[in-house]
């Protein structure tokens, strides 16, 4: 431990990449229709803005988590940040969609080998105790404030009169943030060299495994975002057909490397325990509707009803307080009630959903009542997501806990930028050529009605579980 600096602000350095990737997220949500104008973009591109990031996130999390035992830690959460800093500036100046999305997907890939440093760290300076508690209490409150604060930058960004068109300062923001942590991360961040050798034979990265992964989630996913908008022609079907060939060879891939003694990047033995089966189910249901929700409502404010982005951004915050609040309380309550308190939030989620349609619809809309409906899904949303890793990694043994974060987190990413391909789609397919505001409120009746029916699965797979201490404490 550096001498020259307590582990809590050393804890502070190391959060910002949490806040910076969290950020990055719901500030974009937010600004769609400013970043969809300002690239001269189409549905799709949009689509893709927000799933390219994730997926790029999602395939190289587990990865990035061994990098700092191969390279050290210090040295790839400062090089990690770099990367996102120099990539967030490369999406504010981008010119095309292509431009922007291919950096988008970097920018996600980054992401994932900044953010498994910090939580490493983390395990080290504070070895157990309150002093975890509190250190992960704050590292998630960090977390946690950084999607309110997104969703409220989101919206006041691309109205600013800058030099620069507004949409570009989503990005760009990012730029002071790291170039004031990274000097810090340098010189105080203790330096540690590799915990494994290189030519150990559990010790490197799985390659083949990373590429399996990328090509199958990127052959699943760009034909459900793309094909809508092309008339599905027939290399959007051979690339579907594709993904989930290569899903199948990735599997025995793993299994086949898992037998001899190599590290895979998925350790299969997970699937032999029913409540992470049953875990992964939720988190799949859950996390379809988790972003898909943030885009379709801000299409149907912005660009359907005519809210200003800075209107839509303040509604998204108090859906952020809500959010924040009930996870406080729920992490209380889950050692106590168990899944009860999930199942509870989840229905917070669907009876909010439907007072969102019943208000939602036409193009008269009392804006008063959405504040209340907005913070009460937040709570909804609060009172899931928090115990959601617990419900996956119940039962699970210590040896298998960090493959099944590794696993939790990759399932949860793919799961979002999934649904912003099937609930996204839908959305967009109902809107037509030349949508009016009848259009609109259409399609977004039909996108949030999906989104209710994949939370009512979640409800039935938490009812699956077996009894309340499936969920448990943390």
């Amino acid at each position: 431990m550096n001498a020259q600096i307590s582990k809590w602000l050393l804890l502070a350095i190391i959060s910002s990449s949490v806040f910076l990737s969290v950020m990055d997220i719901f500030i974009v949500n937010v600004a769609i229709p400013a970043i969809k104008a300002g690239i001269h973009g189409t549905d799709s591109d949009i689509q893709l803005v927000i799933a390219l990031y994730l997926l790029g996130y999602a395939i190289f999390l587990v990865t990035g988590g061994r990098a700092g035992d191969y390279f050290g830690k210090k040295k790839v959460f400062v090089v990690a940040m770099l990367a996102f800093v120099v990539i967030s500036a490369v999406c504010g100046f981008a010119q095309t969609p292509w431009q922007l999305n291919a950096a988008r997907f970097f920018q996600g890939v980054s992401a994932a080998w900044m953010i498994p440093q910090g939580i490493t760290y983390i395990q080290e300076w504070f070895p157990g105790g309150q002093e975890r508690v509190k250190a992960l209490g704050i590292y998630g409150a960090v977390a946690g404030s950084a999607s309110v604060i997104g969703q409220f930058l989101g919206g006041l960004l691309p109205e600013m009169q800058t030099f620069l068109e507004g949409w570009r300062l989503v990005f760009l923001i990012n730029l002071p943030v790291g170039l004031v942590v990274m000097p810090l991360a340098l010189m105080f961040l203790p330096a540690d060299g590799r915990r494994v050798a290189r030519g150990s034979n559990n010790a490197g990265f799985d390659h083949t495994g990373v590429l399996l992964l990328t090509l199958a989630l990127v052959c699943v996913t760009y034909p459900l975002i793309r094909g809508r908008e092309l008339g599905w022609p027939w290399w959007c079907v051979v690339m579907l057909l594709a993904g989930g060939a290569l899903l199948a060879i990735f599997f025995k891939d793993q299994k086949q490397k898992l037998a001899a003694g190599r590290q895979p990047l998925l350790d299969v033995r997970l699937f032999a325990f029913r409540n992470f089966n049953i875990g992964m189910a939720i988190v799949l249901f859950y996390f379809m509707v988790q972003d898909s929700y943030f885009l379709i409502n801000v299409m149907l404010l912005e660009t359907g009803l005519g809210f200003s982005s800075a209107e839509t951004g303040l509604l998204f915050v108090f859906q952020g307080i809500g959010y924040v609040a009930a996870s406080l309380v729920s992490l209380r309550l889950v050692p106590l009630f168990g899944k009860k308190v999930l199942q509870t939030g989840v229905a917070i989620m669907v009876s909010t959903l439907a007072l969102h349609i019943m208000i939602l619809d036409g193009a008269e809309v009392d804006r008063r009542l959405l504040y209340p409906i907005l913070f009460a899904y937040g709570t909804g949303c609060g009172s899931v997501l928090p115990s959601l890793l617990a419900v996956g990694l119940k039962n699970i043994p210590i040896a298998l806990a960090g493959a099944a974060s590794g696993t939790f987190s990759t399932f949860q990413q793919t799961a979002i930028a999934l649904g912003i391909g099937v609930i996204g789609g839908i959305f967009f397919s109902h809107l037509g050529p030349s949508p009016d505001v009848a259009d609109y409120i259409s399609a977004y009746h039909t996108a949030t009605i999906t989104n209710m029916a994949l939370l009512v699965m979640v409800a039935y797979f938490l009812w699956l579980l077996p009894g309340n201490e499936a969920v448990g404490s943390n």
